[in-house]
């Protein structure tokens, strides 16, 4: 029992690691992929509690072996069921846009990256209000940041902040103040693009970022995340 628990929490973790992997190799459809990673999930719970029912069979003090092989059955079974439970559960408290900007008002628009997202389900022509409402309520720390220092200045300070974050950059136009980027996440391989805007403020240079995700209605807040990175970076 033990052997079979502990095969069946490797197996699950394979199918919960490999989904996203599996899907920027172009081996299966998104689609799969998230079937892959909740059937994945489902199976390493269970394992877990069977591994954990055989540590007790196995417990020390018995004539029973195979203790170490079933606690490592319940902690990869657990991480696997769990990795995905909290990534869901941090979805419900998410709103569901893919669109994040320092202005709401007047968002930095796309020029460069536009012929990129020709096959992207979700188009760069902001939503308005109907998101703007929703990013206040959720991430109300996004905000544009003014730097003191001229913006020639400040536009090489974004620019370099980019590519430290590993953008790939797209576009980097100085003399109207904007840089386009693209960030691919690590295990899904999904792209969103990034407009970085520079302008002459009072105290010297105001920097206004959007992140936008070409696929998917919510971003589980990663748009937000990667916004409150760069700018948490340019402020150093």
């Amino acid at each position: 029992m033990v052997l079979v628990a502990f095969i069946a929490a490797l197996i699950a973790a394979l199918m919960v690691v490999g989904a996203g992997p599996a899907y920027r190799m172009q081996m299966v459809e998104l689609r799969d992929a998230f079937t892959l990673l909740r059937w994945g999930a489902w199976t390493g719970l269970g394992a877990g509690l069977a591994a954990l029912v055989g540590s007790w069979i196995a417990r020390p003090g018995t004539q029973n072996r195979g203790f170490v092989l079933a606690m490592a059955g319940v902690v990869i079974g657990g991480v696997t069921f769990g990795v995905p439970f909290a990534i869901s559960q941090g979805a419900k408290t998410r709103p569901p846009i893919h669109d994040i900007t320092t202005d709401t008002d007047s968002p930095p628009q796309f020029a460069a990256v536009i012929p990129l997202r020709n096959n992207a389900p979700n188009a760069v022509g902001y939503e308005g209000e109907a998101i703007a409402k929703q990013q206040h309520a959720a991430f109300p720390d996004i905000q544009p940041l003014v730097l003191t220092v001229p913006p020639e200045e400040a536009f090489k300070r974004a620019l370099g902040v980019a590519r430290d974050l590993g953008w790939e950059i797209v576009a980097a136009a100085p003399n109207d103040g904007r840089i386009e980027a693209t960030d691919t996440t690590l295990w899904f391989g999904f792209k969103d693009d990034i407009v970085v805007r520079v302008t002459p403020a009072a105290a010297g240079s105001r920097i206004d970022v959007r992140s936008v995700s070409r696929l998917g209605r919510g971003d589980l807040g990663k748009n937000a995340k990667r916004v409150r990175a760069y700018l948490e970076r340019l402020r150093q």
